[in-house]
Parts: structure tokens; sequence; C-alpha cells
């Protein structure tokens, strides 16, 4: 693997030393081997979207452990999502607005509240999302007023002119991140509001890249903040 040829630090000339960590010829920073595979091993199940429970056990490892790792992760892919914006902002551009509610609580006037809000922008053909407020702070006074079915009147009719968008549109870039979304997010089985942002930046990163490319990335970025 390329990784084990090139410093992860300044790309130059590593080699080997007698207990086992590589050393770059140029920087001199050194390195477990052992614990770079692990990481290698564990960025590559996280992009290729293996459960951390089945990993853990492959490995050996705590699941509270690869569940930290994972989490680094995904800590990781939002910053990498931010730092790309900045770099395709210029471009053409498309949006569409999205809400994504549980499956399990459509049918509940009173989960409404729960529901994300997010944009998605289209810079020629890369994806960037943009998470709305949250309404969670206002669901008690609205139930108070009983105002959750006039809002899940309004919602419903949302979510069918947007299904009407997505077979009567192109299928464009927004539309297939959507549906990848859709697709990737049961795979949780149920995600907290505070860190729905980080998963929501995990797909927006692995959409946008070739497992091989976002791995290289994500190691790269891993390397530079974490080691």
């Amino acid at each position: 693997m390329q990784w084990l040829t090139e410093c992860l630090f300044c790309g130059n000339y590593v080699y080997r030393l007698k207990d086992n960590r590589i050393k770059c010829s140029s920087c001199h920073k050194k390195i477990s081997l052992q614990k770079l595979n692990k990481i290698i091993f564990l960025i590559e199940a996280f992009i290729e979207n293996e459960n951390a429970l089945h990993i853990a056990k492959r490995m050996h490892m705590a699941y509270s452990s690869v569940h930290t790792y994972f989490e680094e992760f995904r800590l990781l892919c939002a910053k990498i999502a931010e730092e790309e914006y900045e770099l395709y902002r210029e471009k053409n551009c498309e949006y569409e607005e999205y809400f994504y509610l549980e499956k399990s609580k459509k049918n509940n006037p009173k989960a409404i509240f729960d529901a994300h809000n997010f944009l998605t922008f289209d810079y020629d053909g890369h994806i960037y999302t943009l998470l709305m407020p949250s309404l969670q702070p206002y669901k008690q006074q609205f139930l108070q007023d009983n105002l959750q079915n006039p809002y899940l009147a309004e919602f419903n009719k949302f979510k069918r002119i947007s299904r009407i968008a997505k077979v009567s549109k192109r299928y464009n870039q927004i539309v297939k991140f959507w549906e990848y979304f859709e697709q990737e997010i049961l795979k949780y089985k149920g995600v907290k509001s505070e860190v729905f942002i980080y998963f929501l930046k995990e797909f927006e990163f692995k959409f946008n890249h070739e497992n091989s490319e976002a791995i290289k990335i994500l190691m790269e970025k891993y390397v530079k903040e974490k080691l």
C-alpha cells in the first residue's frame, strides 16, 4: 500500500526501524507500523460502510474503541466537506430543499418536529449540504397551541411536491444524493438529532468520492489532525 512507502506527513521516502516503526527520511517523523495498519484498515471499513460491531469482532477490538474511531472519521468528513465547499463555491450551482423524518415517525403528527431540513447544493456535480435550524426547541409551544396538524399538512404537501420533482426533473446529482442518503441512513437505525449533521456530512463526503479516493483523502486528513 502506498502509505507504507511514502511519508504521510510530507510525502518523502520512509524506511522501517528495528522496533517495527517507520521513519521519514526527510521530516524524521516516526509512526508504529502496527498502528498505521490498524488505522488504514478502520478507514477502509468506514468508507465501505462496514458495521462497527462486526469490525470490532474481526479485529478483536472493543466495540467502544471502533465506535470512537468512526466518530473521529465522521468529524473529519465534516471538516473535509467544508474545505471542499471553499473550492467549489464559485462554480455553477443548483439547489433543492429536503426534509428527512425517520420512517417509524412518519405517521405520528407530534413527531413532525423531529424532521431534519437541509438544503442540497450541486456545484457542477459536487454535492454540498447545509442543515437548517431544528424546530425541536419550538415543539412544546407548537403542541400547546395545537399547531401540529396544520404543520403536518404543510409537510405532507412539501413531500408530494418533492416526489413530483424527483419524477419530473432530470435525474440530477441532487436527486441521486437524496436516494443515496435515504438508503444509507437506514443502516444506522436511528440517529440522534444533535449528531445528525455529522452523519449527513459523512454521506456527503462518501457520495462525492470514489472509495479509493475517499480512503486516501480521509487517511491524509487523519494523519494531519490526529497523529
